[in-house]
Parts: C-alpha cells; structure tokens; sequence
C-alpha cells in the first residue's frame, strides 16, 4: 500500500542511529599514504586461516567505510595481498582469492597478517616473507592476527616486543620462540608499531580501535552497533575502560595519548614513543598533561596502571603475580611495593571477602 500524504514515515530506532552517526561531522586523522581514504589496509592471509578474522576486520572496515549499508570502500581500503591468480584455502575450505600482487607497501597505513594452521607456519612463498620486511622498512605497522603473531615472530619482527596470544596457543607460542614475551587474556596489544590480536572476535574490538584512531568515533559507534558486538567480561579494553573510568579531557593530544596508555598497560609505551604516535613532543605532551590532569604523563601512567590493578584485585580472583605482570610490572616485588607505597596497604589485603585472600 502507497503511504498517503498523511500516512507517516516508518523509521526504526536502529536506522536513525546509524543515519545519525553517518551525519556526524567528526574530525578524521586523513591518511598520508593514499588519498581519499582515511585508513588503508593490506591483508596477508597464510594458509588455513580462520575465515572469522578476515570477515570480522573487513566487515568492520565496510561499515566504516560508507554511508548506510552501501558498502563502498570510500573511508576505509582493504585489499588481499599475494601471488598472481592466487588464492589462499582458509581453515574451513573455503578460498579466498588474491587482490593485489605485493603492490607497493607504502600505500598502506597497516600490513596485517593473518596467520593460519601452525603446521602451514612456513608453507607460504617467499615473497610473503619479503614483503612483511619491506613493510618495516617503510615504517608501515604491522598487525598480527590469531597465529599472525607467530608469523611475525619467524619473521624476526618481534624481538623485544610482547604479543597478544589466544590461551589456546600460549604454550605453542612459548615452547617456539622461548625467547619473546607474550600475554594472554587480552583482546589485542598495541606495542609500537606491531599490533597482535588473539583472533575471534577480538578482531573487531581491533577494527574498531584503529577505525577510531583514523575515521573518528563516530565511525567506530557505527561498526559497534552494526554489528551487534556484546561486551564480553575479561580483561578487554571494555573492561580497563570500566575500571579506569571516561575522563573528559580537552586536549587531543592528551586524550590520545590516554588511550594509548589504556591500550599498552602489560607493556608500557616510554613516552617518547607516545609522543611520537600521536606527532608531538615529548615537552609538549608533559606540557599538556600538567595543565590538564596535574601530573607528568609517566606519574599519570603509573596510576593508570595501580589504578586498574586495584580493580582487578577486587573484581577478579586472580593471584597478584599474573596482576601484576598484566600492569607493566617485572615482579610482583616491585608491584607490591609501588602499591603499597600508593595505597598505604599490600596488594594482598585489598581483596574483597567473595574473590578470597590470595598470597602475595
């Protein structure tokens, strides 16, 4: 039936959200590496990759990247890397076929490798090795996906960097690179500029953040609602943001970097390397941080990083050595002694009578 002039339009609440973010006039970091498009992403797939990762980070980048539910890769790029005519079998069957053959890394704000089935760690041409080396020359990120962090630990790429690893494959990942740090019970970790990623859904909490790094929330709000992420418990970014609260800051330089800080609490970001992820100095940022939170950004840090322990020890029932590793902190010595000293009490006897007393 024609609606008549008097029949009103039928809206859903859904729909006039997403058309109001799309309205949203929001102040995009624009890409230096590809023009008209605010984030620009290449995929290597390795052999019996989980199809989840790869729909999960090219959905999310669809729905940021295009008004509505059309889809165009206007605001956001991705393409699938590899050899001509190629095609990679992911862990399920299914094929996915190659987009560009290893095009010139520097166009890309992000090189992700999605890693597959461990015995197909080195089943792969060369090429694919080369490129990943090519792209850390150019300074491009690089994110590692499910096993992609392994990928990039037998590249050599991850030397003196800490990865984000599924409980499944921690042991895997400890017994083959015995010398390289790694974390579980996280959703993704941003150290510099290597980003790793346990898989799953974590994939999307990573799109989101890198949406909302690039395009702006309101992108990132769209790619929450549109795709109906539930907010999971654990140690996720949702929860730190639980735990750490939603400061109101007025400097973007700070808010930025306060989320860089929220992002890397396992392993510290120095802040010169803050400063520099964000393009300012390092002067500059203490500067913006006395005015703005009345303290140096390593003494707000540092309280960050208490702060977040001291939720987990009264919200979690985990022991205080795995507390304070997930903090920043060598030891637990030095995690006790830093807290106490914040505190006026160990980190032991802040437990709540329901999480039970745990050692220090």
């Amino acid at each position: 039936m024609r609606p008549t002039d008097d029949t009103p339009a039928v809206t859903t609440p859904a729909h006039e959200l997403v058309g109001q973010l799309d309205e949203l006039s929001g102040t995009p970091e624009s890409s230096s590496r590809r023009s008209g498009a605010e984030l620009n992403v290449g995929i290597l797939l390795w052999p019996r990759f989980p199809l989840l990762s790869l729909g999960g980070l090219c959905d999310a980048l669809r729905h940021a990247a295009d008004r509505g539910d059309q889809s165009r890769q206007l605001r956001c790029v991705w393409t699938t890397i590899g050899t001509q005519n190629g095609t990679v079998e992911s862990s399920c069957g299914i094929a996915v076929p190659v987009q560009a053959v290893f095009p010139n890394v520097e166009q890309f704000d992000y090189v992700v490798v999605i890693g597959g089935l461990l015995p197909n760690l080195d089943q792969v041409d060369k090429r694919y090795w080369d490129y990943l080396h090519e792209a850390v020359r150019a300074d491009i990120p690089l994110v590692g996906i499910c096993t992609g962090s392994f990928v990039l630990a037998r590249a050599g790429l991850m030397q003196d960097r800490v990865a984000c690893v599924h409980s499944f494959h921690f042991e895997d990942y400890r017994n083959m690179f015995p010398s390289l740090r790694a974390v579980t019970h996280a959703d993704y970790l941003i150290d510099g500029d290597r980003i790793t990623c346990a898989g799953g859904i974590s994939v999307i909490e990573l799109a989101t953040r890198l949406i909302d790094l690039h395009c702006g929330p309101d992108r990132a709000s769209k790619v929450i609602h549109q795709m109906t992420v539930s907010r999971r418990g654990g140690s996720s970014f949702v929860e730190r943001r639980r735990a750490l609260g939603y400061l109101s800051v007025e400097d973007a330089s700070v808010r930025h970097a306060v989320l860089l800080m929220e992002e890397n609490l396992e392993a510290p970001l120095t802040i010169a390397v803050i400063a520099r992820m964000i393009g300012t100095s390092v002067r500059q940022l203490e500067r913006a941080f006395m005015t703005e939170m009345k303290a140096s950004p390593n003494e707000f840090y540092r309280r960050m990083r208490l702060r977040y322990a001291r939720w987990m020890l009264l919200n979690t029932s985990r022991k205080v050595t795995d507390i304070a590793y997930d903090c920043g902190f060598a030891d637990s010595a030095h995690f006790i002694r830093v807290f106490r000293e914040a505190y006026g009490i160990t980190p032991g006897k802040v437990r709540s009578p329901r999480t039970g007393p745990v050692a220090d």
